[in-house]
């Protein structure tokens, strides 16, 4: 399925809470840091692209893939295309580019606040992996 947006995301977990995005522009909706891919660009490097110009002087380190998920994106009658990534962040995130706030999103914290992909497809998928338990 051919999806209007190509984007690479960042799966980033501490302390059992994953790092999420709020748009300035576009969505309320918490999305996975990362981005939509540039003409010839790999999603590993769109991503690590996309964590300099949005989290701020942080590293990234090891990218290991989890898959591609394609569904109904944050934005409305649109789809999108995550190719999902896990990997550790050294050093403490700032919101920074397009990017209004950061949050740290625990299993108390409201779904209905999530991008559809997040909550109705990946975060699903990666608990039935045992990979999440937000």
């Amino acid at each position: 399925m051919k999806a209007d947006f190509e984007k690479a995301g960042l799966l980033t977990v501490r302390e059992g809470r994953v790092l999420l995005c709020r748009k300035k522009h576009t969505t309320s909706l918490l999305i996975l840091p990362g981005g939509v891919k540039e003409a010839g660009e790999t999603a590993e490097d769109c991503l690590r692209r996309e964590v300099r110009e949005e989290l701020g002087e942080v590293v990234l380190g090891p990218l290991i893939f989890l898959g591609d998920y394609v569904s109904p994106a944050a934005v409305e009658g649109r789809t999108v295309r995550v190719e999902l990534f896990a990997g550790e962040l050294t050093g403490e995130p700032v919101a920074s580019s397009e990017i209004k706030e950061l949050v740290w999103f625990g299993a108390e914290d409201d779904p209905k606040l999530l991008a559809p992909s997040l909550r109705d497809l990946i975060f699903p998928e990666l608990r039935r992996m045992g990979l999440l338990w937000v």
